[in-house]
């Protein structure tokens, strides 16, 4: 028996193509507004997200983990941050933990500038601010199960998500709003609540995170009750 397909499946890319692709033209609206915003007060879009990035860090970081966060060379990071301690904006002090280190922390002026430099969002809050809760929720999820993939195979740094957390339980509720659980706050949260960098997140063994990841992927089941590996009980049990 012949299979009829819809005549849009011949005339237009696969759908992940089209996903895709307008995951780039997104990137490259943000690129172009973070060039706009950065050039005016004399810093590079890397500069900018040297500052960014240290405002969002509780304490200093290290040379390393500014160049891994960023996904650059230590060169490239080496550069933008004596371009900053140049400019006055960051400083390099010894690292408490380990004083043949340099921790590198902003300075007063260089926090007013790394709020400002924050605003680059803005023009991508505008955007997403148009999408309905739910909406906004289905995209978080679907972002989260991108950048998972995308770290697991090596094209991007690892960043501090829910989903690769120890302290994450994945689907321990049967609340549809707040199925998930945070063993760290012990409170439940949903889909909503799901962070990409939490300052809390403690990476979880491989073991747990490959059960963790299988319970949280597996929407159908969950949704219909089921939870892969033992159910609602199992999940609130990961060590």
């Amino acid at each position: 028996m012949r299979t009829l397909r819809d005549p849009f499946d011949n005339a237009t890319d696969a759908l992940e193509r089209r996903v895709a692709a307008g995951l780039v033209k997104v990137s490259l609206a943000l690129k172009h507004h973070a060039w706009r915003r950065a050039n005016p007060r004399g810093l590079t879009p890397t500069q900018a997200q040297v500052l960014t990035t240290l405002r969002s860090a509780r304490a200093g970081l290290r040379l390393a983990e500014v160049a891994d966060r960023l996904a650059v060379t230590a060169a490239t990071a080496s550069e933008a941050v004596g371009a900053l301690v140049r400019k006055g904006l960051v400083r390099k002090t010894p690292d408490a933990a380990d004083l043949r280190s340099l921790s590198i922390t902003l300075t007063p002026t260089g926090r007013k500038e790394a709020d400002r430099a924050a605003g680059w969002l803005d023009v991508l809050l505008e955007a997403v601010g148009t999408l309905s809760p739910a909406e906004q929720a289905v995209f978080l999820r679907a972002l989260v199960k991108t950048i998972r993939t995308l770290q697991d195979r090596g094209r991007i740094p690892i960043s501090q998500m829910c989903v690769t957390c120890r302290f994450f339980r994945p689907y321990a509720h049967p609340d549809p709003e707040r199925p998930h659980h945070c063993a760290f706050v012990d409170a439940p949260f949903g889909d909503r609540h799901l962070r990409l960098d939490c300052p809390d997140h403690q990476p979880a063994d491989a073991r747990s995170l490959e059960q963790i990841w299988t319970r949280f992927a597996m929407a159908e089941a969950h949704s219909s009750g089921q939870c892969p590996g033992g159910g609602r009980a199992a999940a609130r049990g990961l060590p």
